[in-house]
């Protein structure tokens, strides 16, 4: 990998995030952060971040989703183009990290890369994916699943956030226009995307290593599982008689712990993250659960038969118990191998850089899983202090950040060189 002279303004970074940060719908001040996509506050969000893509003479589009592409022309325009970025969207008071740190990063590694007198071959974009959280539509990365073909404008249109409006509706009323189907790109697009996020685990703190270069990506299926009871007046129906949903829910809740945890996969967290329970009175028999199962691995075929030795036995659970039980996916996406040769780049990029390196997995999804589909993928990752996010106090250092940004840089480089 070539020596640079790069410079990295992480000063101007933290600036740039504690401005996006104060742009928030959060009751708290930064760094508790509320940002929900198609908001008045996501657009006001994007509207600041544009204006930082125009000052450093990016070429920005922005496609019917909101997806927001930041072009750097390269020498030879006809080249597949290189791509990195992330999200801005936040989930409800959480941090000013999550995202943010890989669109501004990329920002500013761009302008680095462009004060240090760099002219790339390929193209360099830099994109703001629409919707990474799933708070709005429940689900995630719906932006990328877009652009990757993933979600077709029936699927779109389909999702529908707590006021009933649909997917389609909801865009439209925040400004962005045009057809559904022009969103999903062709698989020549982009010969690479690189990811710049925080860890979101206690890994590189706890060894002191500045890099995580990640090699896999574990995917989620999620289930919407629901129960159902009978009902009836807490003192009245005796205990022989009962047929109560939320005991039988709760039997399902400590199976899918105990199985998670048999699993021969280290790699495999299985999660209940919801239960809303009816009719949800004190003296009243809950007839019906709906619980969420959040379970994920890099290994598919494990996680898969996993999902099926839970199925067996919530059905096992609902005989024993007299209740009737429906399991709906949502969604079972598969997992991603990151591409050996931007691995490598990466490792390059940091003896270059003069950083530590280790590789590593990434448990948590984000919306690299999807451009999987379409290109070569690999994520950097830096350190966050005690591996917390989505929370206010997840925390990167500003030379933490920089360190990212300089090896984003010099992969981008060398990624934007090569034939």
């Amino acid at each position: 990998m070539p020596t640079l002279p790069l410079g990295i303004d992480s000063e101007r970074v933290v600036r740039e995030l504690w401005s996006l940060a104060e742009i928030s719908d959060c009751p708290d001040p930064p760094p508790a952060v509320t940002r929900v996509v198609f908001t008045e506050t996501d657009r006001r969000a994007r509207a600041l971040l544009g204006g930082w893509l125009r000052d450093a003479g990016l070429e920005v589009r922005v496609d019917p989703i909101g997806n927001t592409f930041a072009r750097w022309e390269g020498s030879d325009p006809g080249l597949a183009a290189i791509l990195t970025g992330s999200h801005i969207d936040a989930i409800p008071h959480s941090g000013m990290y999550d995202g943010t740190v890989g669109v501004l990063g990329g920002l500013e590694a761009i302008r680095a890369l462009r004060r240090a007198g760099i002219r790339p071959r390929r193209s360099i974009e830099l994109v703001v994916f629409t919707s990474e959280e799933p708070t709005r539509f429940a689900v995630g990365c719906t932006g990328s699943r877009a652009l990757a073909g993933l979600l077709d404008p029936l699927a779109l249109r389909g999702l529908r956030d707590e006021a009933g409006d649909d997917y389609d509706v909801v865009r439209t009323r925040a400004g962005y226009q045009g057809g559904l189907e022009t969103i999903a790109l062709g698989p020549d697009r982009y010969s690479a995307f690189v990811e710049l996020h925080i860890e979101q685990g206690p890994e590189l703190e706890s060894t002191g290593v500045d890099i995580g270069v990640v090699t896999a990506i574990a995917a989620p299926a999620t289930y919407v599982i629901t129960v159902e009871g009978e009902g009836g007046h807490a003192g009245a129906v005796l205990m022989p008689k009962r047929h109560d949903a939320l005991c039988a829910a709760a039997d399902m809740v400590t199976m899918v712990e105990s199985i998670a945890k048999s699993s021969p996969s280290p790699d495999l967290v299985a999660t209940v993250g919801q239960l809303q329970v009816h009719p949800g009175a004190i003296n009243s028999i809950p007839n019906r659960v709906r619980m969420t199962l959040d379970i994920r691995d890099i290994d598919g075929a494990i996680r898969d038969a996993v999902v099926t030795r839970i199925e067996q036995s919530i059905a096992e659970i609902s005989r024993l118990r007299g209740v009737k039980t429906t399991v709906d996916c949502l969604h079972a996406d598969p997992p991603a191998t990151c591409d050996p040769g931007i691995v490598d780049a990466i490792e390059e990029a940091c003896e270059a850089a003069g950083k530590s390196s280790t590789r590593m997995i990434s448990r948590a999804y984000h919306d690299a899983l999807f451009m999987a589909r379409l290109a070569p993928v690999s994520m950097i990752f830096i350190p966050c202090r005690g591996g917390i996010s989505h929370r206010p106090d997840e925390f990167s250092t500003p030379d933490q950040i920089a360190a990212g940004i300089e090896v984003l840089a010099r992969v981008l480089a060398c990624q934007s060189m090569a034939d």
